[in-house]
């Protein structure tokens, strides 16, 4: 058929945020419709330490993880239990309050193959060659760190090469989070590789055995001796055309494909409180912590950026952002000032705690965090809307829970 609405496709986590939003509100659902505690119905279905790995029946391995440490941890940083005072102190005030959390679990991207490429420059600086794409995950950043750490190369020489399909051997490009694991792990198989090569060039170089030679700190040395060249000197005196044995690699260069470490499944939980005008509906959000999984933080700042831009959109999804359509079928919210995107003061200061786990299934142990804030969001915002509007006998509203669709529901359930 000839249609004139808008197309629907994959949006941060591609449909494990609302999977993991139908999963918390049924429980939440559930809890109140038996009289336990939401809490309590949560710890008694979670997964504990001692049983993983745990094969689910998804027929996936979740490898790595502390689920109920995770949950207390975000109940102590929420205070939970503080929470009866400040619903009073918001009555006194004629506003209703709200108290809604989201656990969530995540699979990242299944397996692929990735480039792993490291290209030594005649200006002494150092490429590293990927299929994935950088579009604001700071790559250029993680990426230098990783090869850093395992080359001992000054950070600011590392530069990224990124989406070129003239040198690409392989890449599946950014998504799912999992670029750190894929890109990652291959960068650690090509330094290896770097590292393997160079110990036979230094053993011609420094006239001893390639068995003999040490690497530590970006610096080939013969054991036991003060005797050494470093990593950069080599790449530059193979430039200048030094002569080597035959059978000893010519250049450090190295371009291979690595195949992608398996799924990882980051985790963690969001509290989100919120505060509700009933005279208008509007709603407000007032305090939000988290904590999270996402195994070995590569660097926490952009994680904490990563997290911060998927609550954000969480937060647009649950209150604010909505296609919509009159009888004749005109898009009444062509702008983004009609389907309402979040805007900075829509936000908070987003509380962030990490209680990694490493990953068992890469060789960094990292898990991906690209999705992870709108999928514990979603269900955060939206339990505490109605946690805040059952007083009232409100106990489902959908998505988005604008002001006049809370207004509305308020004067239903009033009569």
């Amino acid at each position: 058929m000839f249609t004139n609405t808008s197309p629907v496709g994959a949006y941060r986590g591609a449909g494990r945020p609302e999977g993991n939003y139908y999963m918390e509100r049924l429980i939440d659902t559930a809890a109140r419709q038996m009289g336990i505690d939401r809490i309590e119905l949560r710890r008694a279905n979670q997964i504990q330490p001692d049983a993983l790995p745990y094969a689910a029946p998804s027929a996936q391995t979740y490898d790595s993880g502390d689920f109920p440490a995770v949950l207390d941890r975000a109940l102590h940083r929420a205070d939970w239990d503080g929470f009866a005072a400040r619903r009073a102190d918001s009555r006194r005030r004629g506003r209703l309050r709200g108290l809604g959390l989201g656990q969530y679990l995540e699979a990242t991207a299944p397996p692929s193959q990735e480039m792993g490429g490291i290209r030594f420059e005649a200006n002494g600086d150092v490429t590293i060659i990927t299929g994935t794409l950088d579009y604001g995950q700071g790559h250029a950043t993680a990426f230098a760190q990783v090869l850093a750490d395992r080359l001992g190369l000054p950070f600011a020489r590392i530069r990224l090469l990124q989406g070129d399909s003239d040198q690409l051997l392989a890449g599946g490009g950014s998504g799912g989070s999992r670029s750190i694991m894929s890109s990652g792990s291959a960068i650690v198989a090509a330094a290896a590789e770097v590292v393997e090569r160079g110990r036979q060039i230094a053993a011609h170089l420094l006239e001893a055995a390639a068995s003999d030679i040490e690497f530590n700190d970006g610096r080939f040395s013969i054991a036991g001796t003060d005797r050494s060249i470093t990593l950069l000197d080599m790449a530059a005196r193979l430039r200048a055309g030094v002569a080597l044995p035959e059978g000893t690699p010519a250049s450090l260069d190295v371009a291979l494909v690595e195949k992608s470490p398996p799924s990882a499944f980051p985790n963690g939980c969001h509290v989100a409180e919120i505060e509700i005008d009933p005279d208008t509906g509007e709603v407000f959000l007032d305090r939000y912590e988290t904590v999270n999984d996402f195994g070995v933080l590569v660097n926490p700042l952009l994680v904490q950026g990563q997290l911060h831009g998927g609550i954000m959109q969480g937060l647009g999804q649950a209150l604010l952002e909505n296609t919509h359509y009159d009888e004749s079928g005109q898009l009444l919210s062509g702008s983004f000032m009609d389907y309402a995107m979040p805007r900075a003061d829509h936000g908070i200061g987003f509380g962030f705690a990490s209680l990694p786990a490493p990953a068992r299934t890469n060789v960094l142990g990292v898990k991906g965090c690209g999705e992870a804030g709108c999928a514990g969001s979603l269900p955060a915002i939206m339990n505490a809307v109605v946690d805040a509007l059952a007083e009232h006998g409100v106990t489902h509203i959908d998505m988005p829970a604008t002001p006049q669709r809370v207004w509305q529901a308020l004067r239903e359930a009033r009569g």
